[in-house]
């Protein structure tokens, strides 16, 4: 599936999608890698290195790229990655991939494809992650990609390097390679006669080879450490708090920094009086145009220093959150981005007068923050022109393009390294406070870093697209759907399309002004559209009087949807659990149905009402998933509790708050994120693994059913229809 996301963009600007460059900037900037500093990389052993096909390549030349280690070959879409394997004479193996670990434990899912391919013992991998001078390029860590994306290419890879350690070892011993197996990091005769390590095997020897995407990987059914919950690598530094994130970076001689904000969002700076900040012991102001800067010793002298400059801002008026969805439906490019169909000819079933019901309802989602627990950070070096930034990205060699554009230098003089990164849930796509210490960095000539606060974070992040959505619906006598038009204004076209069988569907989506800057979000606006599609759809089941489950089974034929919403219900006990009439009730349950980057679910959703306060409590969840075949079972269930629990802020309390350019609740004391009290008390997670598929991405598709499920759980207990996200903000009156 091609990646998607949002560019982050502020009201009319857009910003520049990556790959746009000409062929001459790519030219220009590339980046060379010689023989010797290949040799000076690798030292004694062997590197297998992937090729594109023969089409790729003559478009890779005429794009001046070329390929290898450290992002050569320029922005290249995820289909033309590179990536590199090493075996030392040691027996070591490392393995270097470009995507970014910020929770999702991409490094274990790295692992994995190694042993199982290789395949050498866990315990002597290692995996090298987004560091743009030695991992290959690689687009970003976004849209569940790393699982179909970088799973096959490493494993790819890795089978590659066995087959060239058997011919080594053939060679050796001068023997028939068919009489040879690799196995546990050694390449062994099937008589057991001799055996030789991997490690042995290269020593001294510099070899590359190009990899054949055609070679034969091991089928699922057959996976030994693929497809077997494997736990976390460096887990236990996890839970210890030894596990180093940007913000943790020290360099010598490091200073911190601090920017003065605007007071509002496109707001100049008018005057500027730093004489009492410049009077402090070891500060130093920097001002370049609208940017200004305090660098001190320590995090909070640069804060007294910031606080101290006596700024004026010319702004201009702004719409406020009351007006925004009036705005979003105004602002709407009368040219829609069509997704998918087109309504037929009328006909006796489609014709919505000769409907059996008719449904015509609006839908709405508030901006939400992604909040993640680690604030942007940065760090930035300067050391003989060439610049060195470790931060907290998705997109390391993203981050590398921007600096490079930002201080007009080649991008083989700029070294982004991304520790691990406290989560972004496509937050973190864009590299604005690695650009702000490298300014800071250049003018003051020390190492600089700089850490978001709070404040900053939800203020001058980009936020979740707010949206809205209209949905036109029919259903004939025997409950079947027979038209169907779906319109998204501003939130996205992600999960868009339905999996449902309905012969006249259109649906579309339409751009917007957008008076937040917006961006990417963990299952971009596939939240959006399952939560009214789901709502509408359990409408619709209301009308025909027919049961939520029994009524999207009429509706659906595509086999994988039906099994996920089978085997829900099942596990949940639907048939068995008594059904509400809205009046007086304490308990509603409620079911959602998604499609999302090639992952199925079905959420049902079972909830505790008290009328007399208004509080809403989820008691209970059980979300089936499928995805193809599962490479790591209880990571895969982590994802989906995680999703569900963060998906529960969302559903239930999450709004970024705004008026005439300001955020009004920019920090936790404020800002309403799921809390330990609001975790079901219990999650069931029902895991459909179908070895016969390709692994899908498990990312963002588990987020997409709880707030539906949820909204129709309320609605099954107080007979209330809510329909616009956040749910119950300041409770349920019923």
């Amino acid at each position: 599936m091609k990646p998607h996301f949002h560019t982050p963009t502020v009201g009319r600007a857009s910003a520049r999608l990556p790959g746009s460059e000409s062929a001459k900037e790519r030219a220009e900037a590339r980046p060379t890698f010689t023989r010797r500093q290949f040799l000076k990389t690798f030292g004694g052993g062997l590197a297998v290195l992937w090729l594109v096909n023969r089409t790729d390549l003559r478009a890779q030349a005429e794009s001046g790229g070329r390929g290898g280690r450290g992002g050569r070959g320029g922005n290249r879409r995820p289909s033309e990655l590179a990536a590199w394997l090493h075996i030392a004479a040691d027996g070591t193996v490392t393995v270097y991939c470009g995507k970014a670990e910020v929770g999702q434990n991409v490094r274990t899912s790295v692992l994995q494809a190694v042993a199982e391919e290789l395949p050498a013992p866990l315990s002597t991998i290692k995996v090298v992650l987004a560091d743009t001078s030695l991992v290959p390029w690689d687009a970003g860590t976004f849209g569940s990609q790393s699982t179909p994306g970088m799973f096959p290419q490493i494993r790819r890879v890795a089978a590659t390097a066995r087959e060239a350690l058997i011919d080594l070892a053939a060679k050796q011993w001068n023997t028939d390679r068919a009489s040879l197996v690799a196995e546990d990091g050694k390449v062994r005769e099937r008589s057991g006669a001799r055996t030789i390590g991997f490690g042995d095997l290269t020593k001294g020897e510099k070899l590359a080879l190009a990899v054949s995407e055609s070679i034969a990987l091991k089928p699922a059914t057959e996976w030994k450490v693929a497809g077997t919950s494997v736990p976390k690598l460096d887990g236990r530094t996890y839970l210890t708090g030894q596990h180093a994130y940007a913000s943790d970076i020290r360099r010598p001689g490091m200073l911190h920094g601090r920017i003065l904000r605007p007071t509002a969002f496109g707001a100049s700076l008018a005057s500027l009086d730093a004489s009492a900040a410049e009077a402090m012991p070891g500060v130093q102001i920097v001002r370049e145009d609208d940017f200004v800067g305090a660098v001190a010793a320590t995090e909070y002298r640069a804060a007294q220093a910031v606080a101290a400059l006596r700024a004026e801002w010319k702004t201009t008026p702004q719409i406020s959150e009351r007006e925004l969805f009036a705005h979003l439906k105004s602002t709407a490019r009368d040219a829609p981005r069509k997704v998918d169909g087109d309504l037929p000819a009328p006909s006796n079933e489609t014709r919505p007068e000769s409907a059996s019901h008719q449904l015509r309802q609006t839908y709405h989602v508030a901006y939400i923050a992604h909040a993640p627990l680690e604030p942007r950070a940065a760090v930035a070096e300067w050391q003989d022109g060439r610049l060195t930034v470790w931060t907290g990205s998705q997109r390391p060699f993203g981050v590398r393009s921007e600096l490079a554009s930002a201080f007009r230098l080649p991008e083989e003089q700029v070294r982004v390294i991304v520790p691990d990164t406290g989560s972004g849930y496509g937050g973190k796509h864009t590299g604005e406070a690695a650009v702000e210490a490298a300014r800071l960095a250049r003018a003051v000539k020390a190492p600089v870093k700089l850490v978001w606060t709070r404040e900053e974070e939800f203020t001058w992040a980009y936020a979740r697209p707010a949206g809205v959505m209209e949905i036109d619906a029919s259903i004939g006598p025997d409950g079947r759907i027979t038209r169907w038009v779906h319109h998204n204004y501003n939130s996205g076209n992600a999960g868009l399309r339905s999996v449902y069988d309905v012969l006249g569907k259109v649906e579309q989506f339409h751009s917007a002004q957008s008076p937040l800057r917006q961006g990417s979000y963990r299952g971009l606006a596939a939240t959006a559209n399952h939560f009214a599609r789901e709502v509408h759809i359990d409408e619709l089941a209301r009308m025909a009087k027919l049961d939520p489950v029994e009524f999207r089974l009429k509706n659906l034929r595509e086999p994988r949807a039906r099994a996920v919403l089978e085997a829900a219900a099942k596990a949940f006990g639907w048939a068995q659990t008594t059904r509400r009439d809205g009046r007086g009730a304490t308990r509603g349950i409620g079911i959602a149905l998604g499609f999302e980057k090639g992952g199925y679910l079905a959420t049902c959703a079972e909830i505790d009402l008290d009328r007399a306060a208004g509080r809403v409590r989820v008691q209970r969840v059980v979300q089936a998933f499928e995805c193809g075949a599962v490479v790591n079972p209880d990571l895969l269930k982590n994802q989906n509790e995680g999703a569900i629990v963060q998906g529960l802020g969302g559903a239930l309390f999450e709004a970024l708050r705004f008026e005439n350019g300001r955020i009004l609740n920019p920090r936790f004391s404020q800002y309403r994120v799921p809390r330990f009290s609001d975790a079901p008390p219990a999650i069931e997670i029902v895991l459909l693994d179908r070895k016969d598929l390709t692994s899908a991405g498990a990312g963002e598709a588990p987020l997409v059913g709880i707030a539906p499920a949820v909204s129709n759980a309320i609605f099954d207990a107080s007979g209330v229809r809510l329909r616009s996200l956040p749910l119950v903000p300041n409770g349920l009156k019923v």
